[in-house]
């Protein structure tokens, strides 16, 4: 069922209840968007480790109520000792998921959070850190209940990823997983998130939290050194937008795959359909998935390293162009990648109109696996998107940036609702996004409907390894024989609600009133509050 949406004069939605009850504190405190979120991201971080963590990455989209829009890449490059070579001599055709050689980035999630306090003090934000902080290091010390989606939560390679350091201490129990509802306790990251409160987030790098951190990964054999954590710092940058007829719509630049989720709205918006759930409405998402992911493809990489501008996909011209390739009524054979990741997506809009939507990420379940013992950090795996192949598009080399699937969306429409939206998904994230916005900003859902309907995702998952067009089974059996019958691969899951189809959630914000309308998805443990 839907869940109920809220009103409210100020909103938060997040993938875990505790989470948003962290935000909306802070908001009834006087913080403003990004200090909730903030707050949120570090709640977040510890109740739902096998989503995201310290020891990941994260992107940032802001708008503030006058309308300028911030993006801010906090995502870590490779370590000074990964490099192709080392990683063939020790006998990888590619880069592993799991151990001390997939820890194989920084971590820049924590950089992004001190970057977006900044943005927040100048846009007035006055709360201090350890207030913000306070409910993360309150459940890591005195414990929180292990959520619902991580028992579900297949875990990729189980074998690779209980044998990674420190992973069966900091997760396990009797060398199996607790099951959800039992409590765990984090004493060590309770210290870690301690200091960075008193000692300020940059400490995580270039401090006493950074030390242990780079010497923990030293002692692991992680390709991260000392100096690849003084030297990262989370970067302000310039978002990407796409303007449709009724709204302009913002995503991350590479080394996000934002990019793709642009593209998919830009071409579905040519294609002229008129009537949502129908087989044209899906059949559209689908063919403009492949020709957005064919893009993506050439173009995302290291953000230093491009050679095709990606705002020069995002006009009239090329979408009208690679529409024009869209067969009406038959599906092209293009495949679409693997869509491993987990990651969590969080919104927030205050009384102000200050909009904020946030991703987190240790990308595969529990990321590399690898518990640093001093600090309790769990380090993620992101170094997953690059390639052994010194010719390829991602190849490793120090100091590059991986291919990013992390990719916060958020819309200005002309009648002046503000929209953040996103979801987790791994690189099926502009797949979920194109389906949840469509439905609300061009055939009329609700939010609660938009978000409760059911998804499909073209490709392979992380539950299932066939190509094929994965449905929940509430879809209207009509129209996925018509998907049949214009060659669409479709599988039925069986399921009404699956975790392969995302934890999603929207908020807008409604100019004639100032209300905010949140809603997160039932797929996940979380939902939305207000004030």
């Amino acid at each position: 069922m839907p869940e109920t949406p809220v009103f409210s004069t100020a909103a938060v939605a997040a993938p875990h209840q505790l989470a948003a009850e962290t935000g909306q504190t802070i908001l009834a405190a006087g913080g403003n968007a990004v200090e909730a979120m903030v707050a949120m991201a570090a709640t977040i971080a510890v109740v739902y480790p096998h989503m995201n963590g310290l020891g990941g990455d994260g992107f940032w989209l802001v708008r503030e109520p006058k309308g300028r829009v911030h993006a801010l890449d906090a995502s870590g490059p490779a370590g000074s000792l990964a490099t192709i070579k080392r990683y063939r001599d020790k006998g990888y055709d590619r880069v592993p998921p799991r151990g001390p050689d997939a820890a194989l980035t920084v971590a820049g999630a924590v950089s992004g959070w001190g970057l977006a306090l900044e943005l927040a003090k100048a846009l007035g934000g006055q709360l201090p850190r350890d207030m913000l902080l306070a409910d993360a290091v309150r459940l890591a010390r005195e414990g929180y209940g292990i959520a619902v989606a991580e028992g579900r939560n297949r875990m990729l390679e189980e074998a690779a990823l209980f044998s990674a350091p420190g992973f069966a201490e900091a997760f396990l129990e009797d060398g199996k997983l607790p099951p959800a509802g039992a409590i765990r306790r984090s004493p060590r990251l309770a210290d870690t998130l301690e200091q960075l409160a008193h000692a300020g987030l940059a400490d995580f790098y270039r401090g006493d939290v950074g030390r242990e951190i780079a010497a923990d990964l030293e002692r692991i054999g992680s390709p991260i050194i000392r100096k690849d954590m003084e030297a990262y710092q989370a970067r302000v940058v310039k978002p990407l937008s796409v303007a449709l007829e009724h709204s302009t719509v913002y995503n991350m630049p590479p080394p996000s795959q934002g990019i793709a989720a642009l593209l998919m709205l830009g071409l579905f918006s040519r294609l002229a359909v008129k009537h949502g759930e129908t087989p044209e409405h899906h059949h559209g998402l689908i063919e403009a998935a492949k020709r957005a992911f064919a893009i993506r493809d050439r173009v995302v990489t290291d953000p230093r390293e491009l050679t095709l501008d990606p705002a020069s996909f995002l006009t009239s011209a090329s979408f009208e162009k690679e529409a024009a390739l869209i067969e009406a009524r038959r599906a092209a054979p293009t495949p679409v990648r693997p869509a491993e990741g987990d990651t969590v997506w969080m919104g927030c809009i205050d009384k102000d109109g200050l909009a904020v939507s946030y991703i987190q990420s240790v990308y595969w379940a529990f990321g590399s696996g690898c518990v640093l013992p001093s600090t309790g950090i769990h380090w993620h795996n992101r170094g997953l998107g690059f390639s052994l192949d010194p010719n390829s598009r991602n190849p490793m080399e120090p100091g590059r940036k991986p291919f990013h699937t992390l990719s916060p969306g958020l819309a200005v429409f002309n009648d002046g609702r503000v929209l953040s939206y996103g979801t987790m998904g791994g690189e099926g994230q502009p797949q979920i996004l194109g389906q949840i916005f469509t439905r609300y900003a061009d055939f009329g859902m609700g939010l609660a409907d938009a978000v409760d309907a059911p998804r499909w995702l073209l490709g392979k998952t992380w539950q299932a390894p066939s190509s094929t067009l994965k449905v929940e089974d509430r879809f209207d059996p009509s129209l996925l024989r018509a998907l049949s019958s214009y060659g669409h691969p479709v599988e039925e899951l069986g399921r009404s609600y699956a975790d392969a189809m995302g934890h999603a959630g929207m908020l807008v914000r409604h100019p004639r009133n100032g209300r905010v309308e949140a809603v997160h998805d039932p797929r996940a443990d979380g939902g939305a509050l207000g004030l």
